[in-house]
């Protein structure tokens, strides 16, 4: 099965990803997309990908897509694909630069420019046109990621065996636990006496979260803290002390909100009432102020035209029947 999908994610790179043209640049060519790892690939979700080639008065550029099956998908590999060397841009939420590179992540999708920064409104021509674009939320495990000392660019969101072996292999995935639809955030940290990795696995329920602390501990060397749903783990830290400090911010907070209806001015019986006697008298004064009106006007009418007794009120003078 791994045979056969390294052999087909390769095949995927003819897929018409990129417009013809990106601002003054035009698309020349679109040569093959030689996947790296393609294990890993297939576990973050690659969909398709496509490189394509432009070119516009002897300048070039290269650009790289991958459609990933989610978000979730898009962060891992812009994750995986960033240079450790990249700064933070402002083009996007995920997004990263080096003085002649771009790597953006939009839904599903990751960007990646070789050459040539195009600038915002050219990028948003180019997401626009985009199809099959996943834009649900990314999760919120890289939030509880401790910021002080992480060495930048080192963060990895972890999605299954693959990902782990890869990236923190020292943590068999069978104490991990995948399938039980575990997500992990690795993150690399500096200390006075060296870098160390730290691991947070998330799992669905505080109870699972629980049972794998046990297996944790079990690895050798291995500083673990559990909190909530997650597990924290570092390996073999150089600065026991310092690996204690760090796992001390791995926090977990829930946040609970309750769908509960809010009572209105509506509701009040005693305002349904008040608001029923208001009517009442706006339709009692409607009604005197147009009767006023309607004997006001004959007056005015009968007095105009100098009506005569035949125009006056018609009496029935039932009573001497």
């Amino acid at each position: 099965m791994k045979l056969l999908v390294a052999f087909l994610l390769p095949a995927l790179a003819g897929a018409a990803i990129w417009p013809d043209a990106i601002g003054a640049f035009h698309k020349t060519a679109t040569p093959a997309n030689t996947l790296i790892d393609p294990a890993v690939w297939e576990e973050c979700g690659l969909a398709e990908n496509e490189t394509a080639v432009y070119e516009n008065a002897g300048k070039k550029f290269t650009a790289t897509a991958w459609r990933l099956r989610d978000s979730t998908g898009a962060l891992a590999a812009f994750d995986w694909q960033r240079n450790p060397k990249a700064a933070p841009s402002t083009v996007a939420a995920l997004a990263a630069e080096t003085p002649t590179t771009l790597l953006l992540a939009h839904g599903s999708y990751v960007l990646f420019f070789d050459g040539y920064k195009p600038p915002v409104p050219e990028l948003n021509a180019v997401v626009a046109e985009l199809r099959n674009v996943d834009t649900t939320a990314l999760p919120t495990l890289p939030g509880f990621l401790p910021s002080e000392n992480l060495v930048p660019n080192s963060e990895r969101y972890i999605l299954g065996p693959v990902g782990l072996a890869k990236f923190d292999p020292g943590i068999p995935p069978s104490i991990a636990g995948f399938h039980m639809g575990a997500e992990g955030q690795l993150g690399v940290f500096h200390s006075p006496k060296g870098d160390m990795a730290l691991a947070i696995f998330d799992y669905p329920t505080p109870q699972i979260a629980m049972q794998k602390i046990g297996d944790f501990a079990k690895i050798p060397g291995a500083v673990a803290k559990r909190a909530g749903p997650f597990v924290a783990v570092v390996l073999s830290p150089p600065d026991s002390d310092a690996a204690e400090r760090l796992l001390s911010q791995v926090r977990y907070q829930a946040d609970v909100t309750r769908d509960e209806y809010v009572p209105t001015r509506r509701d009040n019986i005693g305002n349904l009432v008040i608001n029923a006697f208001v009517l009442i008298g706006i339709l009692l004064a409607f009604a005197l102020v147009s009767g006023l009106f309607a004997g006001g006007f004959r007056v005015f009418w009968r007095h105009a035209r100098k009506a005569d007794e035949a125009e006056a009120m018609i009496t029935l003078h039932l009573q001497q029947r």
